[in-house]
């Protein structure tokens, strides 16, 4: 990625979501930054300016994993084509993606708390899932970065965060 796509959290501000941030959290970052054009890292590359955002999705999900453990959440999906620009258009303001939210939230029922994923790709390859990583800002715009979500089996993942904490902070026996 060149230096110009990349941005170097210390020459911004911004959010940290560490790639699990929900609609609410995401959209109050942004809330600042109206008139700034937003631009979207993900996959290792920015965005091109014509990008569009095609659907937003919400849903409720009821799973059972590997394990048998059943689980549950919200979640709020935005589709993003990763398209040139027909006119010659800049990245789109902080403020029309967030008027095109608000657009989408008076027909369905967009839960703040959700888990909100991005499904993003250019328009001759498949989609690819991310989560918010970051929100970093200056004078002119807002760079949103995406992380991919990796494919997990939830109980090891689970075992392996247990160990690592057990290891980490050790308990001692009779305190």
């Amino acid at each position: 990625m060149s230096e110009q796509a990349s941005l170097s959290a210390t020459d911004f501000h911004g959010a940290d979501f560490h790639g699990d941030g929900s609609l609410g959290a995401v959209l109050d970052a942004l809330a600042p930054h109206a008139g700034k054009a937003l631009v979207i890292e993900y996959g290792g590359r920015r965005i091109r300016p014509g990008y569009h955002v095609t659907e937003v999705k919400a849903g409720s999900f009821v799973t059972l994993d590997c394990g048998g453990n059943p689980d549950q959440w919200r979640e709020t999906i935005l589709q993003v084509e990763d398209r040139a620009s027909d006119d010659g258009r800049a990245f789109m303001p902080v403020a029309k993606f967030r008027a095109i939210l608000d657009q989408v939230a008076r027909r369905i029922a967009l839960d703040p708390d959700a888990r909100l994923t991005f499904e993003v790709g250019p328009p001759e390859a498949p989609m690819q899932v991310f989560d918010a990583e970051a929100l970093l800002a200056d004078d002119e715009s807002v760079v949103l970065r995406l992380v991919a979500r990796a494919a997990i089996c939830k109980p090891r993942h689970r075992a392996t965060q247990a160990a690592a904490s057990a290891s980490c902070c050790g308990s001692t026996a009779g305190s």
